[in-house]
């Protein structure tokens, strides 16, 4: 499983490690990822994810998961999360 966000494509990035001699060590900084269901209102079920939380915090202030996909660049989404806004685009042309 990688660790990358489904929905921003944030990925692990690196670093130094510095001690107090100013020996410099390379390190990983890992997004802090976390198992979330984000409810969908235009399909009505919840859609499990794996996401950051600067992520979840991103979909809590543009006002859900729905209009979080509908913003968001086809090419940060990961194969579930292009999936699950194929289906909401579906879902909301055959709705109105």
């Amino acid at each position: 499983m990688s660790r990358r966000c489904e929905l921003t494509g944030k990925g692990p990035m690196t670093g130094n490690n510095v001690s107090h001699a100013k020996n410099r060590t390379r390190r990983r900084f890992l997004p802090n990822l976390n198992d979330v269901t984000l409810q969908s209102e235009t399909l009505g079920r919840g859609v499990k994810l794996r996401i950051s939380a600067a992520a979840l915090r991103s979909v809590d202030h543009r006002g859900g998961l729905d209009a979080f996909l509908a913003k968001a660049k086809d090419d940060e989404l990961s194969a579930a999360a292009l999936k699950v806004k194929k289906e909401i685009a579906k879902a909301a042309t055959a709705e109105a």
